[in-house]
């Protein structure tokens, strides 16, 4: 889910993504690249259309041009990837192509030693591509991941449902968000959907009062030393568990997933069922596969996270990523190729015409099938910042420990400081 043009969210990011990407090397070029026919084994998310299909026309339209290059596609459940690819990466035989959100989470990958550095068969091309957005899947100046889409993470809302709550206009600040949800409740409407069996969904929360609660410098410093030591950070959790006990989301919500099928918290949307969820870009055709509802894209609207009273973040900061793709090192050339294609204008074109993302190559933008999605495209490429979601700046045991410990407090358990302390506990032990 990434795409990204070169404006100052770029610059931005790409501060903020030197990260704690440290001291982990250990991918490397493949000594010896196979000749003559290749087959790549390629893990990616698509298990939904509309980029289902566009992956699956993608396999078959690169064989064609490639006839010495098959490619063998196992789509996974997005949530499969955290689990899966560490397994992969210690055995004998990992996926050539693999789904990657780069950042901290690369970093820990490369230090298996099966994941290929890739800067000399994509620095031809990548800039042109992927402006200074490619630089996410770089590790100490080294390129082991090319993005295919950007992602900008806000509240996507029903039309229809906030007229029948009597909302005029979206929420711009904490309070008027919860005076929607007060109004939406006071019509037997669930106000907000959130996937928190997935837990990840819950994070974006926690994520959003941060980036709301401590400055620009804050944010840069902490992802950096992989340390929440500002007292925003805990602020940020007490905004967490203020918003949690206005109770703004549907029953039953921690048994929720986020993504699978018409129950999960983006078909409640999708169906009319609840009036908000805070997502990405994706939720359009993610819902679209959800519903037989062919009119869902007139009656969907996007709004930013609200601002948060006597925040010292910046109130237009956005929170988001990138989905791209990293190679191992048994055929790293030819996976290194494959990449530049789903780069490239007539792919990315189609993402962005299906609904499928918001493209990484600038090109392909002006292809965005609704201009709701082209909205959320200018707001976020021109965003002032744009933080990447904690869970994947941080090295993976990091973020995964920030997750655990906001659905913690999700389910009732837990408070603002345990979320802090769970975060530099799981440095600690993770230098």
């Amino acid at each position: 889910m990434s795409v990204k043009r070169r404006i100052p969210v770029l610059a931005a990011l790409a501060a903020v993504v030197p990260l704690a990407l440290s001291a982990c090397s250990g991918g490397s070029e493949a000594p010896a690249q196979p000749s003559g026919p290749v087959t790549l084994t390629w893990w990616h998310n698509g298990t939904t259309d509309p980029i289902k299909t566009i992956w699956e026309k993608v396999v078959v339209d690169y064989h064609q041009a490639h006839p010495d290059v098959t490619i063998k596609a196992q789509p996974l459940q997005n949530e499969d990837f955290p689990t899966k690819v560490p397994l992969a990466l210690q055995g004998a035989e990992p996926p050539d192509v693999y789904q990657s959100w780069g950042a901290g989470d690369l970093a820990s990958q490369i230090t298996s030693g099966k994941v290929a550095d890739i800067t000399d068969a994509t620095k031809s091309w990548i800039t042109q591509t992927t402006g200074k957005f490619g630089e996410n899947w770089q590790v100490d100046g080294k390129q082991y991941g090319v993005p295919f889409e950007q992602h900008f993470v806000g509240f996507w809302y029903r039309k229809d449902l906030f007229q029948q709550a009597g909302i005029t206009t979206p929420p711009k600040t904490m309070d008027e968000l919860n005076a929607a949800v007060t109004q939406l409740k006071a019509k037997n409407i669930a106000p907000i959907s959130v996937g928190g069996k997935d837990r990840w969904p819950d994070a974006f929360y926690f994520n959003y009062f941060a980036i709301r609660e401590c400055s620009i410098d804050v944010l840069k410093q902490s992802v950096k030393a992989v340390k929440l030591e500002d007292p925003c950070w805990t602020k940020a959790g007490q905004d967490l568990k203020s918003f949690l006990a206005t109770q703004p989301f549907q029953t039953g919500f921690a048994g929720t997933p986020a993504q699978q099928g018409a129950g999960s918290s983006a078909g409640l949307v999708a169906n009319g069922k609840a009036a908000m969820e805070l997502q990405g870009d994706w939720e359009p055709g993610t819902m679209s596969a959800l519903t037989d509802d062919k009119q869902l894209d007139s009656k969907v609207g996007w709004f930013p996270f609200p601002s948060v009273a006597g925040g010292q973040g910046d109130p237009a900061a956005v929170l988001g990523g990138g989905d791209g793709f990293a190679c191992t090192t048994r055929a790293s050339k030819a996976c290194a190729d494959f990449l530049q294609y789903l780069g490239s204008e007539p792919v990315q074109t189609q993402l962005a015409a299906q609904g499928a993302g918001l493209p990484v190559n600038t090109v392909a933008a002006k292809s965005l099938k609704t201009d709701t999605l082209k909205a959320v495209y200018d707001y976020g490429t021109k965003a002032p910042y744009l933080q990447m979601y904690f869970d994947r700046a941080f090295p993976t045991a990091v973020g995964a420990a920030l997750n655990d410990a906001v659905a913690n407090m999700f389910a009732g358990q837990g408070t603002p400081e345990g979320i802090v302390a769970a975060v530099n506990q799981a440095a600690a032990g993770n230098k």
